[in-house]
Order: C-alpha cells, then sequence, then structure tokens
C-alpha cells in the first residue's frame, strides 16, 4: 500500500519546494537582467560604431583640408642692391619694412641698422627663380641718392650685387584670397611649440587625446571649492577639436564635451603629433577684426606685432602664448596691463622649463609688449590690382583650382616701394583734384622696369585696396594724343624722307574718307602754326600736321605696328592717328615699353617665375628678349629724344617746373574729346609709368594730359628714386642745325639734332656778320678772326645755357624759341 506522508512529510515537502522556487526567481531576474544589458550594449554599439563612424569621416575631411591645403604664396621682387642703383634712405627703409626687417643690430637675420648713409642688413635666405640664395650680413653705403658701395660684412669684400629676400604680398586659396596664412610645423619658431606645451598641455607628448588625471584633477578643484574655482583640463587636442575645425562649438553642454572627447580620441588614433601640432598652429583663435577672426599664429604675428612669425621675440611668442587662454579678455591692445600679466605669468612658466635662461626672462618680463599701434596689414589682399594681373598671367598655366592647396611660390616684380609712391600719388592727387563741378574722378596706372620689363607697379581704382574691376588692366579708354609717337616713329624709320628737323605743314588739312566723306581735324587751340619742324609737331601735339606725316605713313602701317608691339587691334582708319582707339593702361605700357627699352619687344609680366613646394623652379617667365633691330633701336631713340623734347619745352614742360628736369625724362601727354579722359606716359632710365584719369561713366573732366594724368606721373617721380634717360648715341648723328641745315656750333639760332647716321643734312657754315656799330671791334679789328669767332660763340652758348655740352649720348635738344600753344592737344 502507499505510504501516506504525515504532517512532517508535509511541511518538509512544503518548505523543499519553496526553497527550489526562490532559487529560480534569482536566476530569472538574473537572466532578464543580462538580457536586458546585452541588448542596450546592442543598441548602444549599433548606434556608437556608426555614429563613430561619421565622426572619423569628419575627422578625415575637415581636418584634412585644413592639414593638406598649403597655400600659394605671392612675392613681391627682391630689392637687387648694387653700386649706381638710384636709391634713397627712405625708399629703403620702405622696401626693409615690406619684407618685415625690422630696426636692430644688422646681425640678427630679418634686422638692420642704419648710422647715417651706412646702413647694415642680415638679410634671411630664400629661393628665387634662380635657384638658392644664401643669408648675408651686409654692409650698403648711400650716396647722393645712390648706392654707393656694397659689401659682405663677414668676408669684408666688395660685391657687385647682392639681393634681400622679397616681401610676401599675398596668398592664394583658389578663387579666394584670405588672411590665414598657414604654416608647416617646422617654421614655427622651437620656443613656441615647447612654450605652448608648458603653459596648455604639459603632458602633450603621452597622452591619447584627453588627459585623465588633469580632468579629475579638475573636477576636485571645481567641487571641494562649491563650484567658485574652475580648472581647464582640456589638452592641445580637445582645444583644436572644438576651434571650429570640426564643426563643435564651444557651449557648455555634455553633449558638446562627450562629442570634443570623441574627437580628440580620434584625432590621435589617426594623425600623429607633429600633424596635431601643426593644425593647432594654423587654427587657434588669437585675435578678432570687426567681424573676421584672427586664425593661425602666422596671421596672428602680423596682426599683433607686425613681424613674420620667425623674426618673434621671446616676450611676443609668450604674449602669444597667453593669448591663447582668451584673446579678447588679454587683447594688449584693449587691456595692455592684464595682457602684460598674463605674458609674465607665461614668462615664468617658460623659464620654470628651462626654456630660457635667468637673462632672458630678466630681460623678457621688463620688455614692453612690443605690439603695434594699429592692426598689421592682414587684409586678403592688400594689392588688389596687382593681384588681380598675377591671375591673369598664371591663368594661362595654372586653373584656379590648381593654385588652391598646391604650396607654390609665386615670384612677382612688384616694388614695395613703387607701388607704394605710385599709390600715395594716386590719391594724393586726385583727391586735389576732386571739385564739386567735376564728376568723381577714378584712375589707372601701370608701371614696368624699363630693363626687363617687370610689371613693378599696378593702381587699379583710387580705393587702392578695392576689390573688383581693374582699371589698369580692364578699363579701355580713348588713348588720344598717346598714339602720336608711333605715327613718328613709322616716319623717323624712313631717314632718307623724314628726321627729327624736316618741316611739315600744320595748315589746315582734309582727308578724304570715301563715299563724298571728309575728315577735317583741327589743332585744340584753334589754330594753325605754319610750317613747323617734325620734333616740334610732336612736342606741343599739332594735329594737322600730325595727320600729314600720318597720312603720309599710311594708316594701316600704323595699325600693323601697333599689332606687333602691343597686340592692339584696331582697323588702320585715319582717326587712328589721332588715337581714336580705346585701350587700357596696361596695353599702352606695352606700346611704351618698345620706346622706354630702346627699340626692344619686351613682354611684360607680372610674374618672373612659379616655385614647387621645395624652392624649384617650375616656370620663368622673365627670359630675356632678343635684342632690338638696329633700326628699331635707331627710331626709338629718335622718338625718344623728341619726347624729351616734348618734357622740357612742350607740352610736358609742367615736369620741369616741378623740379623733374634731373630725370631728363620722355614722355606724351593725351587727352580725349571734352576732356573726358586724361593720359600720361613717360619713361626715364629705369621706369615707365602710364597713368589714366577719369570718370567712370565717361562724362567730361575738364581735364588734359597735363592737368590729370601728369600730375600723378609727376607725383611718384618726385618720391620714387630714378636715374636720368640717357638716350644713346650709337647709330645717330647728332648735328647744329639752323633752316634746315647742318652748321657750325654756337650758330646763332642754331639747336642741335638728332640724326640717323649717314642722314644729316649738308653743312653751311655760319655767317657772323660783323656789327658796324659795336666799339669792341672798331677797337680791336685784329681780334675779328677765327679767335673772336670762338669767344662770340663760347658767349652765345654760355647764354643759352648749353656750356661745354661733353657726352652727347646725356644730352637733351635745347628748347628752340617757338609760339607757345596749349597743352595738350586734343582729339577731333
Amino acid at each position: 500500500m502507499p505510504r501516506i506522508k504525515d504532517d512532517e512529510d508535509l511541511y518538509d515537502d512544503e518548505d523543499g519546494d519553496s526553497g527550489d522556487v526562490g532559487d529560480d526567481g534569482r536566476s530569472g531576474w538574473r537572466s532578464r537582467l543580462l538580457t536586458w544589458g546585452l541588448a542596450a550594449a546592442a543598441l548602444l554599439l549599433g548606434f556608437l560604431i556608426p555614429y563613430m563612424a561619421y565622426l572619423n569621416h569628419q575627422v578625415g575631411e575637415r581636418f584634412g583640408k585644413l592639414r593638406w591645403q598649403v597655400p600659394t604664396r605671392v612675392y613681391a621682387r627682391p630689392l637687387m642692391l648694387r653700386q649706381g642703383l638710384a636709391l634713397d634712405a627712405q625708399t629703403l627703409k620702405t622696401e626693409l619694412d615690406a619684407a618685415s626687417y625690422r630696426d636692430g643690430d644688422g646681425k640678427r637675420s630679418g634686422t638692420y641698422t642704419r648710422n647715417g648713409g651706412r646702413w647694415k642688413i642680415s638679410s634671411r635666405g630664400y629661393f628665387d627663380v634662380d635657384g638658392r640664395i644664401a643669408p648675408a650680413q651686409l654692409d650698403v653705403t648711400l650716396a647722393d641718392g645712390k648706392v654707393s658701395t656694397v659689401r659682405d660684412v663677414t668676408s669684408r669684400k666688395s660685391l657687385r650685387s647682392a639681393r634681400l629676400d622679397p616681401a610676401r604680398i599675398a596668398t592664394l586659396y583658389g578663387q579666394q584670397q584670405e588672411e590665414r596664412r598657414l604654416v608647416r610645423i617646422e617654421e614655427v619658431p622651437e620656443l613656441l611649440v615647447t612654450g605652448l606645451q608648458a603653459v596648455e598641455d604639459e603632458d602633450f607628448a603621452h597622452h591619447h587625446g584627453i588627459d585623465i588625471t588633469g580632468m579629475m584633477r579638475a573636477a576636485w578643484v571645481t567641487v571641494s571649492s562649491g563650484g567658485e574655482n574652475k580648472q581647464g583640463a582640456s589638452t592641445l587636442t580637445q582645444q583644436l577639436a572644438r576651434s571650429g575645425l570640426l564643426g563643435i562649438g564651444k557651449e557648455q553642454t555634455v553633449t558638446r564635451k562627450v562629442k570634443e572627447i570623441l574627437f580628440s580620441l580620434l584625432l590621435e588614433a589617426r594623425y600623429d603629433k607633429q600633424t596635431i601640432l601643426e593644425a593647432y598652429f594654423n587654427q587657434v583663435d588669437l585675435g578678432q577684426r570687426g567681424a573676421q577672426s584672427i586664425r593661425g599664429v602666422a596671421a596672428a604675428s602680423e596682426f599683433w606685432f607686425g613681424r613674420e612669425l620667425r623674426d618673434l621675440s621671446s616676450e611676443q611668442i609668450a604674449l602669444m602664448i597667453g593669448l591663447v587662454k582668451g584673446p579678447s579678455w588679454y587683447n594688449p591692445r584693449r587691456n595692455p596691463e592684464r595682457a602684460t600679466e598674463r605674458r609674465n605669468f607665461v614668462l615664468g612658466k617658460m623659464h620654470a622649463a628651462k626654456l630660457i635662461d635667468d637673462a632672458e626672462f630678466a630681460r623678457a618680463t621688463k620688455a614692453p609688449l612690443g605690439i603695434t599701434r594699429d592692426a598689421g596689414n592682414i587684409a586678403a589682399n592688400r594689392f588688389p590690382a596687382y593681384v588681380d594681373l598675377v591671375r591673369k598671367q598664371l591663368a594661362r598655366d595654372y586653373p584656379a583650382d590648381r593654385l588652391s592647396g598646391a604650396g607654390l611660390s609665386v615670384m612677382t616684380g612688384m616694388s614695395p616701394a613703387a607701388q607704394g609712391y605710385a599709390e600715395g600719388a594716386v590719391v594724393r592727387t586726385l583727391k586735389s583734384l576732386d571739385h564739386k563741378t567735376r564728376p568723381p574722378l577714378q584712375a589707372g596706372l601701370v608701371m614696368t622696369d624699363v630693363h626687363n620689363g617687370d610689371v613693378v607697379a599696378v593702381v587699379g581704382s583710387r580705393d587702392v585696396t578695392e576689390q573688383g574691376f581693374n582699371r589698369a588692366v580692364d578699363a579701355k579708354r580713348p588713348v588720344g594724343s598717346l598714339l602720336k609717337p608711333f605715327v613718328y616713329l613709322l616716319a623717323l624709320a624712313q631717314p632718307d624722307k623724314w628726321s627729327l628737323a624736316s618741316s611739315v605743314s600744320d595748315a589746315p588739312v582734309t582727308v578724304s574718307l570715301g563715299r563724298n566723306r571728309t575728315w577735317k581735324p583741327g589743332n585744340s587751340d584753334g589754330r594753325s602754326h605754319g610750317n613747323v619742324r617734325v620734333m616740334d609737331a610732336l612736342a606741343h601735339s599739332y594735329n594737322q600736321a600730325t595727320v600729314r606725316l600720318g597720312m603720309d605713313v599710311q594708316p594701316k602701317r600704323l595699325a600693323d605696328l601697333i599689332r606687333t608691339l602691343a597686340g592692339i587691334e584696331s582697323e588702320g582708319q585715319p582717326s587712328l592717328i589721332l588715337g581714336a582707339v580705346d585701350q587700357s593702361p596696361y596695353a599702352m605700357a606695352q606700346l611704351y615699353q618698345f620706346l622706354a627699352s630702346d627699340g626692344e619687344i619686351q613682354p611684360l609680366h607680372a610674374v618672373r617665375g612659379v616655385l614647387d613646394r621645395q624652392g624649384s623652379t617650375i616656370k620663368r617667365y622673365d627670359s630675356a628678349p632678343p635684342p632690338a633691330q638696329k633700326g628699331d633701336a635707331v627710331a626709338a631713340r629718335l622718338v625718344g629724344v623728341a619726347l624729351q623734347y616734348t618734357v622740357s619745352s612742350g607740352t610736358g614742360r609742367q615736369l620741369v617746373r616741378d623740379g623733374l628736369g634731373r630725370l631728363s625724362a620722355a614722355g606724351k601727354t593725351g587727352t580725349s574729346n571734352d576732356g573726358r579722359d586724361s593720359w600720361f606716359a613717360g619713361y626715364t632710365g629705369d621706369h615707365l609709368a602710364v597713368v589714366w584719369v577719369g570718370n567712370d561713366q565717361n562724362k567730361s573732366t575738364g581735364l588734359y594730359g597735363a592737368t590729370g594724368g601728369m600730375r600723378v606721373w609727376s607725383g611718384i617721380f618726385s618720391r620714387l628714386p630714378s636715374a636720368p634717360l640717357q638716350i644713346s648715341s650709337d647709330g645717330l648723328d647728332w648735328q647744329w642745325v639752323q633752316d634746315g641745315r647742318s652748321t657750325d656750333a654756337g650758330c646763332p639760332g642754331a639747336g642741335r639734332v638728332a640724326f640717323v647716321a649717314g642722314f644729316a643734312p649738308a653743312y653751311q657754315p655760319c655767317v657772323y656778320a660783323q656789327p658796324t656799330d659795336d666799339p669792341y671791334w672798331q677797337q680791336h679789328p685784329d681780334e675779328a678772326g677765327p679767335a673772336a669767332l670762338e669767344r662770340a660763340g663760347d658767349a652765345i652758348r654760355g647764354w643759352l645755357g648749353w656750356g661745354d655740352r661733353g657726352d652727347p649720348v646725356r644730352e637733351v635738344p635745347p628748347p628752340v624759341p617757338t609760339s607757345p600753344s596749349p597743352e595738350p592737344v586734343r582729339q577731333p
């Protein structure tokens, strides 16, 4: 029979059953917790892994843009110091300042010192189109407006020439020109690299993006002070992550902080410490100019100190490191005491880390802040018109997308001093010409080096920093009488027919245009001047005489000539003789370069060459042109002589009154109908400058060439050192001429004129009539021979200011008495 359990058994069974149920319940809860945990982890990983992948992509894309895009930098031309170079103290200082040289001991790289006319300059090494130029310590002496001597201080040897490293004038990022100036880590001063770490992140070399110990220490300080004291714990990597580079801001939220930490870990995982530091130095916010942030140490160096990064002193480096904590709070221009305190704190940390010694620490803490009064020149493009021309030239070989991040060095022909003087002359002159009755004036200007075709200055607007329309290159306006010298060039190229002393009629002229149409150009003064010499017709810009000459040489030949010399396309109509063609100052500069270069066809170039990142030359644009053909050179010299006469005695004579006679310049005024356009083209022994002044709406300004464009030209060369123009006598024959015949030197009424060698007019002796009422001749009849003639000639030469002429190469034809004519001749 089955056993029946008693009560005890029943209770035991119940206890046993009860124990089994408790174990099963605990196991169920653990199982559920594990399931939930795994599910949560799966969800978290399912979200975190894609999110981390997304963040990693952002890091690669955004960080890569900054890390690998090295800008293309544009440099001015190096200053070539050589014996005899026209240069004064102010211009030398302007060049040095532009290249960020500073007044110092002349021994440290990038410094100079001056004692009277003696300068000691320590240049920096650099790469130019012809290779590496080594640094040097130079002893330069200026005297009488020229370089007297150039010596190498180290070798104590005299040098024929020496080059100073050029100023940087722009930075190109594709189609944009920005203030941010990227630097490579090797370009950053060592003290800035180590000092930043000593102050902001001592453990940078060892952590992996975040500093756990520092974060715990900062949290403890915050908690223990009841929130009154806060200590930063961000690493340099975290600062870089929240700098705006990766799209996160600086708001105090948990989400932002987590994102910053994740970004920092990813940065450290993907890039080495050097790369992160380099990005930091190019991204860190170190100031504000209006709505524009000053990003990176290179831009900040110029903004605060007006110097290149490599030229900063210890105290300046300390101040820059101090600004990292708060560029607005420690702004040294607004809060100098606060900035000094912060700078000295940084110097203390640098001293404690043994980055600077005791003497340097003591000196640096007592030094002034060393900031400039005004914000440094960090504008995107300080020279917009010049850089626009650079871009146009580069576009033929380097599309804009190839410039972006290419890391090229573009070596240009700009002279900082010439550019500065040109800008100043435009601003001052146009301001002086402004009048309520005159429409708003604008200007365009191109200046070149006559020796090699370098474009040394470009001004495209009276607001010299204005971006946009470049009047020097893109504005095409009627050139008027500026084209006349090329009519005379064609005529003088026929020496058997025309010379400077030839006679041409300035009587009224009628030109048949066909279909019963005629053209009757007149002179601007409304008068005719009879028969005049060719050189006088050009000097006084007589229209009627010029048209006669132009019709003789044929307008089509004139059109062919200007196409050959400057690529100017025009129809060979008679009106072309008087400049009925619209052209830019740049095109006219190209045309006049032929005259200024002694007959060479020199293509103008703003860019001398392009270098790659390693300093190797990729392409050069400054190749020497072929030498001038003999006939071209002789004709160009004859026109040059006539244009010198134009300045000394014709429409450009105001330049002599302005004190510029010392330059023996050659030049030509030009005015379009109703005074709408005022032009002047003139050249010296070193420079050619073409200036246009007018109104953008083509309204009448009431200005002549001499009262507008020539005033700008005068303003430039009253400051810019330039050699006087000395026209070579090679292929020329200088003769004293009277009534179209060669005669004796000093013959009354005779003038000295240049002819093509072998084509001078026949000789006719000068006849000296014996005055019947001269008591000297009556008392000394025995002296009325050759000696007397010699003394009379000496007296006449002295009276006319000819004196002992010496080398005929240096001579300008003396003025011949003529009826004065209004300046300048305008076109019908």
